[in-house]
């Protein structure tokens, strides 16, 4: 009898990254933006339930030559002082596969934040100090759960919000605990900040350039994003 597979966990911050990443090969954890409920969320996986860890979903720009919609494969994944290497041969492969499909690829390190960082002098701080092209508050707490499961770890983010935009408040407030927008908080913030609308217009046009290339990304990629070979006992590299 054969055994299928262990799924790879793909870990996302918006539900409609959950949404997009979904599919055969991959089991999704997502906790609204929130790093701390990410970690709580992650504390139900073993080792046991899945083969390899994914970050995978939109980001901040860091690099500033780098637009909304471009493609980052993470060669390793920054935060909290630590540095965590990602599979050595997994944004290799999502370079070639997502070239095949017309797509570029950017390959380089996407760092982890607890909070948000919204202001282009504070994305520069954090593109000084680490060199990483983008910006998430997930793919830390993936990669610190990889490492404590002794499981390979890739990350592939999008550009959302360029290292040049800042966001307004109101991005901080606009997630609920499931992901989904919550449209109250996002008033409220509107409310008292009325000036944040001029910033809605750009935000919105950003979003949908990343939204759309993530969609491309995982229809190119495909079962497991392509990473089903991915394991600590066969390496990436005897599928390429």
């Amino acid at each position: 009898m054969t055994v299928a597979p262990l799924p790879i966990l793909v870990v996302t911050g918006f539900a409609p990254e959950a949404r997009i990443a979904e599919g055969e090969g991959v089991v999704v954890a997502q906790a609204g933006g929130s790093p701390a409920r990410l970690r709580g969320l992650l504390q139900d996986e073993s080792s046991s339930t899945c083969r390899a860890v994914i970050s995978f979903g939109i980001a901040g720009g860091l690099d500033r030559s780098l637009s909304p919609g471009t493609i980052v494969a993470g060669t390793a994944v920054l935060g909290g002082g630590q540095r965590w290497p990602t599979h050595p041969d997994a944004a290799r492969l999502w370079a070639k596969r997502l070239g095949e499909s017309g797509e570029g690829v950017v390959m380089s390190e996407i760092a982890g934040a607890e909070t948000q960082i919204a202001s282009p002098a504070d994305k520069q701080a954090l593109r000084d100090r680490t060199g990483a092209a983008a910006v998430d508050m997930e793919s830390h707490v993936a990669a610190e759960f990889a490492a404590a499961h002794r499981l390979p770890l890739a990350g592939l983010r999008v550009v959302c919000d360029p290292a040049d935009r800042a966001l307004p408040p109101l991005a901080a407030k606009a997630l609920r605990p499931d992901g989904g927008i919550d449209v109250a908080a996002v008033f409220r913030s509107l409310v008292r900040q009325p000036g944040q609308l001029a910033a809605l217009p750009a935000l919105v046009r950003d979003a949908a350039l990343a939204f759309a290339a993530l969609r491309r990304v995982r229809a190119a990629l495909g079962p497991g994003l392509c990473l089903g070979g991915l394991g600590l006992s066969k390496p990436l590299g005897d599928v390429l």
